[in-house]
């Protein structure tokens, strides 16, 4: 079952930056700079609230990020979902026909069980389940 939203991926082509603009203009607080394989990110949280945004910035020209922003810009890359059992969702969704990126959840970096799920089934919109 989806619980919640968990967070919003916004792709960004300076990391700093948009941690910068975040803060100074929405008074949000964003955590250390985080490296996960080819991924540069942050999370900034609303006080208060489970929902984050998470920024990600590409670390090399070839990376998701990059290709992504150089097809469709800075801006939003995904929306992820809180699951309490990923497995059981990936499941539900398969047998209903939905193009699933991920038939088995795998480890983010912050050992959560994440997948993805196509655009293509999801009206454009790049969703992520998350069990953590």
């Amino acid at each position: 079952m989806i619980t919640k939203i968990s967070h919003i991926g916004i792709a960004v082509e300076n990391l700093d930056a948009a941690k910068k603009f975040f803060e100074e203009n929405f008074s949000l607080p964003a955590t250390g700079n985080e490296n996960f394989g080819e991924l540069l990110f942050s999370f900034v949280g609303f006080e208060g609230e489970a929902t984050a945004l998470e920024l990600l910035q590409s670390t090399t020209d070839e990376g998701q990020m990059a290709k992504f922003i150089a097809k469709r810009g800075p801006g939003i890359h995904h929306v992820a979902l809180e699951t309490d059992d990923i497995q059981a969702e990936l499941d539900r969704l398969h047998a209903k026909g939905i193009q699933l990126i991920n038939q088995k959840p795998y480890r983010n970096a912050h050992d959560e069980l994440v997948a993805f799920i196509h655009p293509k089934s999801t009206g454009g919109v790049l969703i992520e389940l998350v069990q953590r």
